[in-house]
């Protein structure tokens, strides 16, 4: 029988640890009150002036939390002693506007609650403002991130889904994270707003196989309109196109509809539509846009605490794009 002070010694040594890394929805409640409030004037003013901030944001939320888990990693700049994960090739592509809103959204906390308020937190917040303010659920954000102490460039490839990765690959890697096949169709409705460059799905307009110029999955109007749209894509990086043609700006299960129509823009989108695996869960969000954004918020809320580094694992970084020490 355990003793009163064995007893003492055992949930010493358990709750505290425990307490200390626990996130919470209230974790800024005393430190920095104004958190949410400072977060949502800046991302409202930067989607009025540049509507593309919701997507670019979302995106670049997936692209580090996907990368190690959801620390911030994506934010650091390379240095001449380390490539880091924002200079890594799937990463080019993301747009300096994401970027931009959490450096503003960091400057105004840091002169609101100088040291408190982590980079990792600010971005999952973000996010989500962003995805409610054009449509989206407004889901849970648990706080308390710290912001991880390594960002390399190498880990990026093994673990990020590409437009262009085989479907059962792409399930791996969910899986692999603690994601279902349904979890993983759900936040794929990511794409409902936003746009992919043309080299993501260039291989679908030409010489798309020995037979067909173009994948026959495509809806031949639509392929014509993209080929016109793409056609000098290898001179010009920039160009891109909507993932959603018929409302790509507001957060809604169009994106699954679309693809039902041979509307679909990437690789990895028209898989979904046709694969045993996937197929359900693409009809069953096209048919029904409140169980998409139920299930959608919910995976999101998943996915905002995945790897999550709490405690002495992370830092409060000052700068966002720079570790508080210099790591070689």
């Amino acid at each position: 029988m355990a003793t009163p002070l064995s007893l003492f010694l055992f949930l010493l040594l358990t709750f505290i640890p425990f307490s200390q890394s626990k996130l919470s929805l209230d974790y800024y409640a005393k430190t920095c009150p104004q958190f949410q409030e400072i977060i949502q004037k800046v991302v409202t003013q930067k989607q009025k002036d540049s509507p593309i901030t919701a997507a670019a944001v979302l995106r670049l939320f997936f692209h580090d939390c996907e990368v190690g888990g959801c620390d911030g990693s994506i934010l650091i700049s390379s240095t001449a002693f380390n490539k880091a994960e924002r200079d890594a090739e799937p990463n080019l592509v993301l747009p300096g506007d994401a970027f931009d809103v959490i450096l503003r959204a960091k400057t105004a906390l840091e002169i609101q609650c100088p040291g408190i308020v982590s980079c990792s937190d600010i971005l999952a917040t973000a996010a989500r403002d962003l995805v409610s303010m054009v449509g989206g659920p407004q889901y849970n954000v648990p706080l308390g991130r710290k912001d991880g102490l390594e960002s390399n460039a190498s880990r990026v490839e093994a673990n990020l889904p590409t437009p262009n990765m085989p479907l059962s690959k792409v399930i791996s890697l969910y899986t692999s994270k603690g994601f279902t096949v349904q979890e993983m169709v759900a936040l794929a409705g990511a794409r409902t707003i936003g746009f992919s460059p043309c080299k993501e799905f260039s291989n679908r307009l030409f010489n798309f196989s020995k037979t067909s110029d173009t994948d026959p999955a495509l809806s031949p109007k639509y392929a014509e309109a993209l080929k016109k749209l793409c056609a000098n894509y290898t001179q010009d990086a920039s160009m891109t196109a909507f993932n959603d043609v018929i409302t790509p700006n507001k957060f809604d299960n169009m994106y699954y509809q679309n693809l039902q129509k041979g509307l679909g823009l990437l690789p990895v989108d028209q898989a979904m539509a046709v694969d045993e695996r996937t197929k359900p869960f693409v009809h069953l969000y096209a048919s029904n846009d409140t169980a998409f954004l139920q299930d959608f918020g919910r995976a999101m809320e998943k996915l905002s605490v995945y790897k999550v580094k709490t405690g002495k694992e992370g830092e409060v970084r000052r700068r966002c794009d720079h570790f508080n020490t210099v790591n070689l």
